[in-house]
Parts: C-alpha cells; sequence; structure tokens
C-alpha cells in the first residue's frame, strides 16, 4: 500500500481471500421466533456477504424489531432500525472475493472480483451460480465497486483514481476512465448519476461523461460522521451503504448525507454477535 494512502492496512477479511468452503450454496436456516437466523457455514468472504445483502435487501420484507443489545440498552434514536427476513438462496462461486454486485435481468448477476491478480469482471447465471462471461484484469488492479447505467458497465479499484467502462454485452469493449474520488470503493446509479465511495464518510454523485463531481455530501448519524462507506445501491430515493467492518447498512439521503435508517445484519453469522457501527455507539 503507498505510503501517503488514509486508507488502513486492511485485516485478513476484508482484503486478503479465505479458504474455499466445503460447498458452494450460501445457506441460511431460518428456525422459528425469537431465535436468529444463523449460517450452517462460513460464507465466502465478508465483502462478499455485503455485496449479496445489499442485493437481496432490495426484496426482502423488513421488520422494526432485535436491535442490537448495545441499542436496547439506551433511548430510541430518530432514526429507524430493521432486521431482515431471507427470501431465497442460490450458489455462488465460494473462490470469487466479490466487491461489487448487481443484477442484470434475465436471471443473471453482473459481478467485480478483487484481490491481486485474482480481479475479474463477471456475468453469472444467478439459479446455478455459472459464470456466463468472464474478464480476467490485469494483476496490478483490485476491482472493487461496479454499477450498471444503460448498456454500460462503470467499475471502480481500489487504491487507484481510475476505472473501467465494459459493454455489457460483451467485456471486451471496454475503455477505461479516471475519477475525482481519493480511492475506489463502491458504485451506484439512479440511472443519471454515478454515485461513489472511498472508504471515507463522503458520498460523491458523478456526472457519468466527464466524471466531474457534481456534489459531495458527508454521511452523518446524528451529527457524527459514518466511516468506511463501501460498497453502495441505489434503493427508492435512497442509497444503500454497507459500513465496512460492520454488520451495518446505513440508509442515507443521498440530498444531504443523514442516515434515514439502519439495517442490522449480524444474525446472518453464527454467532450472532453484533460489530458494531456507529448507530451502537452514539452518546444520547
Amino acid at each position: 500500500m503507498p505510503s501517503g494512502s488514509r486508507r488502513r492496512p486492511p485485516p485478513p477479511h476484508r482484503r486478503g481471500a479465505m479458504p474455499p468452503a466445503s460447498s458452494s450454496t450460501l445457506s441460511v436456516s431460518a428456525p422459528a421466533p425469537p431465535k436468529p437466523l444463523r449460517l450452517r457455514r462460513p460464507l465466502i468472504a465478508a465483502a462478499a456477504l455485503a455485496a449479496l445483502l445489499l442485493l437481496a435487501a432490495a426484496y426482502a420484507t423488513w421488520r422494526v424489531d432485535s436491535p442490537p443489545a448495545a441499542l436496547l440498552a439506551r433511548p430510541a434514536a430518530p432514526a429507524r432500525f430493521y432486521s431482515f427476513d431471507l427470501v431465497r438462496e442460490y450458489p455462488h462461486d465460494p473462490d470469487a472475493f466479490t466487491q461489487g454486485l448487481l443484477y442484470g435481468g434475465n436471471d443473471t448477476l453482473f459481478e467485480s472480483t478483487g484481490l491481486y491478480h485474482r480481479s475479474s469482471v463477471r456475468k453469472v447465471e444467478l439459479p446455478t451460480g455459472k459464470v456466463l462471461d468472464h474478464h480476467q484484469m490485469d494483476g496490478d488492479m483490485f476491482g472493487e465497486g461496479l454499477t450498471l447505467l444503460g448498456d454500460r458497465l462503470f467499475q471502480v479499484t481500489w487504491l487507484k483514481n481510475n476505472g473501467f467502462i465494459y459493454d455489457r454485452h460483451n467485456f471486451t469493449k471496454r475503455k477505461s476512465f479516471t475519477h475525482k474520488m481519493r480511492d475506489g470503493w463502491g458504485l451506484a446509479t439512479d440511472g443519471k448519476v454515478l454515485f461513489g465511495s472511498d472508504g471515507s464518510s463522503k458520498l460523491y454523485q458523478m456526472d457519468p461523461k466527464s466524471f466531474k463531481v457534481m456534489k459531495m455530501v458527508t454521511v452523518k448519524y446524528q451529527d457524527n460522521e459514518v466511516p468506511n462507506i463501501n460498497e453502495l445501491e441505489y434503493i427508492d430515493g435512497e442509497v444503500w451503504a454497507n459500513v465496512w467492518q460492520t454488520d451495518c447498512i446505513a440508509r442515507v439521503s443521498p440530498e444531504d448525507g443523514q442516515v434515514l435508517s439502519w439495517i442490522f445484519l449480524h444474525e446472518l453469522r453464527s454467532e450472532g454477535i453484533c460489530r458494531h457501527c456507529v448507530a451502537c455507539s452514539v452518546p444520547t
């Protein structure tokens, strides 16, 4: 990592590959309440969990119950807190270090994978996990966030200010671009602008043609900045942001950066212990 980078050296679960799991199917049991949902085996990678859940979250039925114990001990905050319902599970390549994931229509996914010498862009068959198309990136590139605007896939890379644009139908048709973010972590779009993150508390809005930063807001919860904003999705007027090294997704207003509500996902891990985000540590 360059000495000037503000991103701290990552722990193994974020920037190092995990050993292949014994099975390639993401599997979660659904015991009767009040027992939490639990995984029957380790996930493919912590980053893959974040990306998969952001995709599934748009279709899940949300309920406002079972927040972490740290939240139960103090008065309710204005923001709302959500858990999740598991609705479906799919097989997935356990060796894919997923960084960006989105639905491509017709039971397909587009996926950006990370790690040096292993980064790629893929088209995946959702029901089977089969890789239908694949572009292997250069060994010095670490693939990160991915989003689809029209027929173009936009991808950013870690520790660099450049990214790539791919034809969704033919990955060999691609070109590069340069952005003004400090680093490349997450990408999303509302169909007009690109939303980007660089691992800080900043949420960027960029022109998809010039890549000029049109607007930048600071993501905050109760006047406290939320750092480590990672992968992004745009859902019904909100930007949903995975917070790196926590089990939390922040639902963010793109207008002013305020966190409107939180989604807690710690019950997906076998031990069910919450890795806290700023929502659990703000004094009241």
